[in-house]
C-alpha cells in the first residue's frame, strides 16, 4: 500500500482549523457563511490537482470529477460525499490540533493548564491504537474529525489519481456538502450534477465500519405554554411550563435513552430544553430502525401531549412533529455488489470490516431516500462531537487506500457483471 502519512495529516490538521460550525436556529442555505472558506479552500485545491468541472453552487455544495481512465472512456460513475460542517453544542472556533506520537497506552492530559484529562476508564477505545500517532484537541473544542478526517482522505485520493493517470477507473464523482451535522446536507444536492450511478458517503465513525443500514427518524417539537404571575400570588394561577416540560421529558421512557441504548435499539432523545414560567420548549428526536416501533413512538409522543392538554388545560401543549429519514437499507439492497465492492476495499487495505446499521443521521440516508444508493464508509474518527475527539493519522492513511482501491474494483465492474 502506498505511503500518505504526510498528505494527511497535513491537511488535516490545516482543515480543522477552520471553523465551519452549522446552526440548526438559521433559515439560510448555508446554515453558517463560514462554512464557505472551506469550501472554498477545497474548490481551489481540487482546480490545483486536476479535478474537472469543480463547481461550489449558492449553497456551498461543491463538486468535481476525476474523468474515466478506461480505454472506452465509460464505465460506472462511482461518488464519495464528504460533509464539511462541525456539529453545533460543543466549541468548534479556534481548535488547537496536536499529535501524540507513538501513542504508549494510559490517560492522555489533554491540557494542563485547566487539568483536562483523557482517561482511559472513560474511553477505553483509546487502547485500539497503542502505537499509533493521534491527534487530539486541546480538550476546550471538538476536534472536528467528524468529518474533516475524511476531508483529508477524499482530496488525498483526488491527488493521487490525477496524478496517476495509468490506474484504470470509471468516473469518479466527489462532492462536499454543508449542514449536515444539522439534517439539512442533502437540501440542495443536485444529483444529476453530481454524476454518480452509486455513491458513498465517508463518515462512519471507527475505522472498518460500513453502514447499510439506518434509523427511522424523526423530531417532535413542544412549545409549553404557561402563565406566569408573582410567586407570592400563584396560588391556584400560575401554570409553570419549566415543570410541565420536565413532567413531560419524565414521561419517556427512561431506558430508552441514547446512554442506555446500543445496536439496534431504538430511543427518544430530548436534546433541548429551555424557557421560562411563562413559555418553554422541549426538542425530541425519535429514532428506531424497525418502521412499526418507530411508528409506535410518534404515537406515544402525541399521546403524551394529549395527556398534558387533558391535565393542564386545552393548549397548554403545542406539538409540532416532522418526519425524518427513513431506513436506507431499502435502498441499499437493491444494489447488493456496492456491498461486496466496499468490503472488498476494506480488506484489501488490511482493515477488518463489518457491516452494521448506523445509529445516526447522514448525508447517505437522504440521498437513498431520493434513490441514490449511498451506503457509509468509516472516515476514522473516534468520540465524536466532543471535546475527548480523536482521529489517529494511520487510520485517514488506511482511508485513503481503501478509498483507492474500491475506484480500482469499480474500475473492473464489467467484468464481474459481463
Amino acid at each position: 500500500m502506498a505511503d500518505f502519512y504526510t498528505q494527511v495529516s497535513e491537511r488535516f490538521l490545516r482543515y480543522v482549523k477552520i471553523d465551519t460550525q452549522s446552526d440548526a436556529d438559521s433559515s439560510t442555505a448555508p446554515s453558517t457563511m463560514k462554512q464557505k472558506n472551506l469550501a472554498k479552500m477545497l474548490v481551489d485545491e481540487l482546480s490545483h490537482i486536476g479535478v474537472q468541472n469543480v463547481h461550489m453552487s449558492e449553497e456551498c455544495v461543491v463538486y468535481g470529477t476525476i474523468p474515466s481512465t478506461l480505454q472506452d472512456e465509460k464505465g460506472i460513475s462511482v461518488g464519495f460525499i464528504v460533509h464539511m460542517d462541525n456539529a453545533p453544542g460543543v466549541p468548534t472556533a479556534d481548535v488547537k490540533p496536536w499529535v501524540l506520537k507513538n501513542y504508549q497506552g494510559g490517560d492522555v492530559l489533554l491540557n494542563k493548564e485547566q487539568n483536562i484529562v483523557a482517561e482511559v476508564s472513560r474511553f477505553p477505545n483509546l487502547n485500539k491504537y497503542i502505537g499509533q500517532d493521534i491527534v487530539f484537541t486541546d480538550g476546550t473544542t471538538q476536534l472536528g474529525g467528524d468529518d474533516k478526517a475524511a476531508l483529508a482522505a477524499m482530496m488525498t485520493m483526488a491527488e493521487h489519481l490525477c496524478s496517476h493517470s495509468e490506474i484504470p477507473h470509471g468516473p469518479v464523482q466527489i462532492a462536499f456538502t454543508p449542514d449536515e451535522q444539522i439534517g439539512r446536507g442533502i437540501d440542495n444536492f443536485e444529483i444529476g450534477r453530481f454524476g454518480a450511478d452509486v455513491a458513498y458517503t465517508v463518515d462512519c465513525p471507527r475505522m472498518g465500519e460500513l453502514g447499510i443500514g439506518s434509523f427511522h427518524g424523526g423530531e417532535a417539537v413542544f412549545t409549553i405554554h404557561g402563565i406566569a404571575i408573582h410567586p407570592g400570588e400563584a396560588k391556584d394561577m400560575m401554570k409553570n411550563a419549566v415543570l410541565i416540560g420536565t413532567e413531560l421529558i419524565n414521561m419517556l421512557p427512561h431506558l430508552e435513552r441514547p446512554q442506555d441504548t446500543e445496536g439496534m435499539e431504538g430511543y427518544f432523545h430530548a436534546y433541548h430544553f429551555e424557557g421560562s414560567v411563562d413559555e418553554a420548549r422541549v426538542k425530541c428526536l425519535i429514532r428506531d430502525h424497525d418502521r412499526q416501533r418507530f411508528e409506535e413512538r410518534v404515537q406515544y409522543v402525541w399521546k403524551c401531549a394529549e395527556a398534558l392538554n387533558k391535565r393542564y388545560g386545552k393548549g397548554t401543549i403545542e406539538l409540532k412533529y416532522t418526519e425524518g429519514q427513513h431506513n436506507m437499507k431499502e435502498t441499499i439492497d437493491t444494489v447488493p455488489y456496492m456491498v461486496d465492492y466496499a468490503l472488498q476495499a476494506m480488506e484489501a487495505a488490511g482493515v477488518e470490516a463489518k457491516t452494521l446499521s448506523i445509529r445516526g443521521g447522514s448525508d447517505g440516508v437522504c440521498l437513498c431516500e431520493k434513490g441514490l444508493p449511498c451506503p457509509n464508509i468509516s472516515a476514522g474518527y473516534e468520540n465524536e462531537i466532543s471535546r475527548f475527539e480523536f482521529v489517529p493519522v494511520q487510520s485517514m492513511e488506511k482511508n485513503v487506500n481503501i478509498l483507492l482501491k474500491l475506484v480500482e474494483i469499480y474500475g473492473r465492474h464489467k467484468e464481474f457483471h459481463s
